[in-house]
């Protein structure tokens, strides 16, 4: 969520690897042509369960939305955005649940640090993740 303009999801679509594929949500910022994009999503991959949202709330104080969509689809991983504050942590209350907001790696918003999370997936397992540091956020002039 949050992507700003549609060129950006080109960008990326351009940047993946041959089998992959984009999965992008609306963030509260998108619009026009970004409006076709979901609330949310549900799928699976690689062995895990994954539930996509912009707005999730804090860890285990979730909007009531995201509460009742993880009621329903019971996710093994949470991936959402919006507060640009990174975070990667286990939710008990929801099965264990792996929460990651991977903090912002835009040049607009109130964050400080530009930053990004890359996982790679493996039959149920993570098998590797790592926080890439994209620096400083450029001051706005």
């Amino acid at each position: 969520g949050d992507i700003g303009h549609a060129e950006v999801l080109q960008g990326i679509e351009g940047r993946l690897v041959e089998g992959a594929k984009l999965r992008a949500v609306k963030g509260n910022i998108d619009g026009g042509e970004l409006l076709h994009l979901p609330e949310y999503i549900s799928f699976s991959i690689e062995g895990f369960s994954l539930l996509m949202m912009h707005i999730a709330g804090p860890l285990g104080r979730y909007t009531p939305r995201l509460r009742q969509l993880l009621q329903q689809y019971r996710p093994q991983l949470l991936l959402c955005g919006h507060s640009h504050i990174l975070k990667v942590q286990r939710d008990g209350a929801f099965g264990g649940m792996l929460y990651v907001n991977p903090g912002a790696a835009g040049i607009h918003g109130f964050h400080k640090q530009r930053t990004m999370i890359r996982m790679a997936l493996d039959q149920g397992k993570i098998a590797q993740m790592e926080v890439i540091d994209m620096g400083k956020r450029a001051k706005m002039s």
